[in-house]
C-alpha cells in the first residue's frame, strides 16, 4: 500500500493533470492542477470593460513597449519587456484616472449615453489593457527582411512596402487563430501555462486577501520581488556584467582552447557556466517558471543531447571538417575556417553570381550551426506524428460535432453566455490580407522577389501547422518553428533570391506565430471572462498600432546609428538580425541544393527527418507495451528534440541557467513547498520580469545614452577569448595558438 501511494504521489507532481480524488472535490473545475489553483471560477458579467481609462492606458502601454522592446532589440544583449511591466505599471495610473477624471453622464437618457469613469478600476478592463500591452511585447519578426535588406545587403526597400509587409504578416495569424479556436482554446487541456502568471498577477493586485499568519500577502510579495529584482539588476546590467555568464572553467585553464570550448557559456559549450542575471536566464525561452517540470525536463534532456554529446562527437570526429571552425558559431566560413564574403557573390540584379561563388568555394557551418539545422529538420517531423498519434483522435472527435457539456470546464460555461466572435469575421480579414499580400509581392516584386504563388504556398504551409504546434504550444509552453522548413522548401523552389526567401519564411512561419499568440491572449481573456468581440477588438488595434510603432522605431534606428549591426565593438551588434541574414545566404542566395543537396557538403543531414519522423513514433509503442508506467507519456519529442531550436542566438549558458531554475520551481518547490508555489510561484516571475524591466529602461536614459561605462575585468562578458579559435592543424587566426 506504501509503494501504491507514493506512486500516486509521484504521478500528481509530474504530471499536470489533477489525482482523481482532487478531481471529485473540485467537480467542474479544470482538470489541469495549475489551472485549478490558479484561476477563479467566478464572473461578473456587469463589469464595465470598454473605458475610457483602457483606450488611453492600452494604447500608451502598446505604443511604449513597441518603441523600447524594437530599441532594445538591436543592442547585442536584447533586453525584452514583457506585458508584465504595463500590467504593473498601469494600475496606479489607472486607480488616479478613476479617482480624478469627472463621473458626469454624457447624451444621458439616449443610445448615445456613456461616461469617461464608471467607476473604480476593475480586473477586466486591466486585462484589456494587457492583451493592448502584449501586441508590442517581442518582436516583429519581419522587421528582420528590412535590417537585412538595408544593412546588410545594402539594397533599397522603402518605408511603404516594408510597412505592408509588417502589417500582413502579422495580421495573417487572425485568420488561423480564428480557425483553430474550438481546437486550442475551449478545451480544458489546452491549458497555455504562460498565462497563469498573468493570471495570478492580476489576483494579486486585485483581489483582496488575508495575511497569512507568518507569511505575506501576493500583493506584499510581489512588491518585495519587484524591488529586489529592479535593484539586483544594476549589477549584471552594468557594474558586474559577467554575472550574465560565469564561465569558471576558463578562468582556471585561460591558456587552454579545449577548456574554453568546453566551459564558455557564450561561445562554448557552457559546462558549468551558470548566468544570475534574470535577462539571460528568461530572455529566448521564456520565464522558467512557467514552464511545466514535465516540458522544462524535456527541454533538459534535448539540450544535453545536442550540446553535450551530438555537437561534440561530431566536433571531434571532425566531421565536415569541424575542427577548421569554432566549436559554436553562428558566422558562414570558407573551407579555410575564414568568414565568408557574401557581397562578392551577389550580382547587380541581386541574385547569386555563380561564377564567384564557383572561385570563393563552397560555404561552411560552424558543427553547432549545423546540428541546429539537422535538429530543426527532426523537430518538424516529429511534431506532425507526435500530435497524429497522441491528439489525433481528440482532433477528429471535436470536427465531427461540437463540445457538449460534459467536455466543457467551469470557464468554457462561464464564457458561453457572451457573444462569441462570428468565424466570418476571420475568414474576411484572412481573405483581405492574403490578397493584400499577393498584390504586394506582385507590385513591388522588384523589391520582394516573391511571386503569387509563393504567397499562397506559404499560407498553405501556415494553415497546415497551426494546429499541431498549437498543440504542443498550449500543453508544454514549448513552441516549435517553421523557419527551417520554410527556408528549405522556397530555396528549393525558387534557388538564389534571398529577399523571397526571407518574405516566404515570414509570411509561413510568422503568421502561425502571430496564430499561436493571439490564441494565447484568447485563452487569457478565456480565463478572465473577458467578451470574446471585446478581446477580438482590442487585439486587432493593438497589432495594427504595434507594427506602426516597431517599424518606425527600427527606421529610425537603422538610419541614424553608424555602422549598426556591422561594429562588433558596439552595443548595436543586432545578433538576432545576423542570424536571419545568415540565414537568407544559406537558404535563399546559396539554395539548400548547394548546401544541404547533391550540390553540397551537409546532404547527410537530411537524415535528420527520418530520425524525427521515428522518434515519437518510439514513444507511441512504449506506451502503449508498458501503460503502468506514467512518466513514458510525458515524454514530449517535438520539443525534446527542439529544444536547441532558439540556438543561436540563444547560447549554452541560457540554457544551463533556464534548466536549474525550472528544476528548482517546477519540481522542489511544487513538490516539497506547494503552498508557497500556488501562493508565489506565478507572482514571482511578474516581478523579476517588472524589475528587470524598469531598471533596464533607468540604465539606459541615465548612463547608455550618455556612454557611461565602467571598464574592468568584472565587465569581461563570458572572460574565455579562446573559445572562438578551431583546433585544426595548421591553421593561424589572430589572437589563436597555431593547433600541432
Amino acid at each position: 500500500m506504501e509503494g501504491t501511494s507514493s506512486q500516486q504521489e509521484k504521478d500528481s507532481i509530474t504530471s499536470p493533470l489533477l489525482s482523481k480524488e482532487e478531481d471529485e472535490k473540485l467537480e467542474e473545475n479544470s482538470p489541469i492542477k495549475q489551472v485549478a489553483l490558479t484561476v477563479p471560477t467566478t464572473d461578473d458579467p456587469s463589469l464595465p470593460v470598454l473605458t475610457f481609462r483602457m483606450w488611453v492606458l492600452g494604447t500608451l502601454s502598446c505604443v511604449l513597449l513597441s518603441f523600447l522592446n524594437q530599441f532594445f532589440w538591436y543592442r547585442t544583449e536584447p533586453l525584452t519587456i514583457t506585458a508584465i511591466s504595463a500590467q504593473i505599471a498601469v494600475v496606479p495610473l489607472g486607480q488616479l484616472m478613476a479617482s480624478k477624471i469627472t463621473k458626469r453622464v454624457f447624451f444621458k437618457g439616449t443610445s448615445w449615453e456613456f461616461t469617461l469613469n464608471p467607476g473604480p478600476f476593475n480586473v477586466k478592463e486591466h486585462v484589456l489593457i494587457t492583451i493592448f500591452a502584449n501586441s508590442g511585447a517581442g518582436t516583429v519578426y519581419a522587421i528582420h527582411i528590412v535590417t537585412a535588406v538595408k544593412v546588410f545587403y545594402h539594397k533599397h526597400i522603402s518605408f511603404s512596402v516594408s510597412l505592408l509587409v509588417v502589417i500582413t504578416t502579422q495580421v495573417l495569424g487572425f485568420g488561423w487563430a480564428g480557425i483553430f479556436r474550438r481546437y486550442l482554446v475551449e478545451p480544458a487541456a489546452m491549458w497555455w501555462p504562460a498565462n497563469l502568471v498573468q493570471v495570478s498577477l492580476f489576483r494579486a493586485l486585485h483581489e483582496k486577501e488575508e495575511r497569512p499568519k507568518g507569511g505575506l500577502t501576493r500583493s506584499q510579495f510581489f512588491v518585495i520581488a519587484f524591488f529586489c529584482s529592479f535593484a539586483y539588476y544594476v549589477f549584471p546590467g552594468y557594474i558586474f556584467q559577467m554575472l550574465t555568464s560565469l564561465s569558471w572553467i576558463c578562468w582556471i585553464f585561460p591558456n587552454s582552447v579545449l577548456a574554453h570550448q568546453l566551459g564558455s557559456g557564450l561561445n562554448g559549450l557552457g559546462i558549468g557556466a551558470i548566468g544570475l542575471d534574470w535577462s539571460a536566464i528568461s530572455a529566448y525561452l521564456g520565464s522558467p517558471l512557467a514552464s511545466p517540470w514535465f516540458a522544462t525536463a524535456n527541454v533538459a534532456a534535448g539540450f544535453v543531447f545536442v550540446m553535450y554529446i551530438l555537437t561534440p562527437l561530431c566536433y571531434w570526429f571532425n566531421i565536415y571538417n569541424a575542427k577548421t571552425f569554432p566549436i559554436f558559431s553562428n558566422k558562414l566560413f570558407t573551407s579555410k575556417g575564414h568568414v565568408y564574403n557574401i557581397t562578392d557573390i551577389i550580382d547587380s540584379n541581386f541574385h547569386l553570381d555563380h561564377a564567384a561563388y564557383e572561385r570563393q568555394g563552397r560555404l561552411y557551418l560552424s558543427t553547432f550551426f549545423a546540428m541546429t539545422y539537422g535538429v530543426g529538420f527532426a523537430a518538424l517531423t516529429a511534431t506532425i506524428v507526435h500530435v497524429a498519434l497522441f491528439h489525433g483522435r481528440e482532433i477528429w472527435e471535436q470536427s465531427k460535432s461540437s463540445f457538449n457539456e460534459k467536455s466543457m470546464d467551469i470557464h468554457t460555461k462561464l464564457m458561453r453566455k457572451y457573444n462569441q466572435v462570428p468565424e466570418w469575421w476571420f475568414v474576411c480579414i484572412l481573405i483581405a490580407t492574403i490578397a493584400t499580400t499577393v498584390f504586394a509581392c506582385e507590385y513591388y516584386n522588384e523589391q520582394l522577389q516573391l511571386p503569387w504563388w509563393g504567397v499562397l504556398l506559404a499560407c498553405s504551409i501556415a494553415i497546415f501547422f497551426t494546429l499541431p504546434i498549437g498543440i504542443i504550444t498550449a500543453i508544454t509552453n514549448q513552441s516549435p518553428g517553421l523557419n527551417i522548413i520554410t527556408e528549405y522548401i522556397i530555396g528549393y523552389i525558387y534557388p538564389g533570391y534571398p529577399v523571397a526567401n526571407m518574405c516566404f519564411k515570414v509570411y509561413g512561419y510568422i503568421s502561425m506565430t502571430q496564430a499561436i499568440t493571439f490564441l494565447q491572449d484568447f485563452k487569457l481573456g478565456h480565463y478572465m471572462k473577458i467578451p470574446p468581440r471585446t478581446m477580438f477588438m482590442a487585439q486587432v488595434v493593438g497589432t495594427l498600432i504595434a507594427a506602426l510603432v516597431y517599424l518606425s522605431t527600427a527606421w529610425w534606428l537603422l538610419g541614424s546609428i553608424p555602422d549598426i549591426c556591422k561594429d562588433t565593438s558596439s552595443v548595436w551588434t543586432c545578433p538576432g538580425d545576423t542570424v536571419f541574414y545568415d540565414a537568407s545566404v544559406i537558404w535563399g542566395l546559396i539554395g539548400p541544393r548547394r548546401i544541404f543537396g547533391d550540390l553540397g557538403t551537409y546532404e547527410k543531414i537530411n537524415w535528420f527527418f527520418l530520425g524525427g519522423a521515428i522518434a515519437p513514433l518510439l514513444v507511441y509503442l512504449a506506451t502503449r507495451a508498458f501503460p503502468e508506467q506514467e512518466w513514458i507519456k510525458l515524454i514530449n519529442m517535438p520539443v525534446l528534440i527542439g529544444a536547441t531550436g532558439m540556438m543561436p542566438p540563444a547560447t549554452a549558458v541560457n540554457y544551463t541557467s533556464w534548466i536549474v531554475v525550472g528544476f528548482l520551481s517546477g519540481f522542489v518547490v511544487y513538490r516539497y513547498k506547494p503552498d508557497w508555489w500556488r501562493r508565489h510561484n506565478y507572482v514571482l516571475s511578474g516581478a523579476l520580469d517588472a524589475g528587470l524591466a524598469f531598471m533596464g529602461v533607468v540604465l539606459y536614459l541615465c548612463l547608455g545614452l550618455e556612454d557611461i561605462s565602467i571598464d574592468w575585468w568584472g565587465n569581461n562578458l563570458d572572460g574565455c577569448p579562446l573559445a572562438h579559435c578551431p583546433t585544426a592543424k595548421g591553421f593561424e587566426f589572430q589572437g589563436c595558438p597555431v593547433s600541432t
